[in-house]
């Protein structure tokens, strides 16, 4: 009897070292981790980070689609199809004055 309790102590105690390991491993995951409680300021840090981008990419695209609109063939405003005119022919109207500024 007492040579059959060793071997199973044994594996017993390997078991436990093993969960034990894993615990560890998961523990230490959890916190170095990608998503991690280290990483938590660098994500919040890169979110506020990509928020303020969002924020002036939704205002460059209002800008764009603003602009799409005014140069809509059905309707085209006078003002931006003559500013436009201007800036690619480099033409002027007799009454303006070209200010170079270097």
């Amino acid at each position: 009897m007492g040579g059959q309790a060793n071997p199973k102590l044994a594996k017993e105690r390997l078991t436990q070292a093993f969960a034990l390991f894993c615990l560890l491993i998961m523990g230490g995951w959890v916190l170095v981790g990608p998503s991690g409680f280290l990483s938590w300021s660098e994500n919040s840090r890169l979110l506020a980070e990509r928020q303020k981008e969002l924020v002036r990419l939704t205002a460059d695209r209002d800008e764009l689609k603003n602009r799409v609109a005014l140069l809509d063939p059905r309707h085209v405003d006078p003002d931006m199809a003559g500013q436009l005119v201007r800036s690619n022919l480099n033409v002027v109207h007799p009454d303006e004055v070209v200010l170079i500024v270097e």
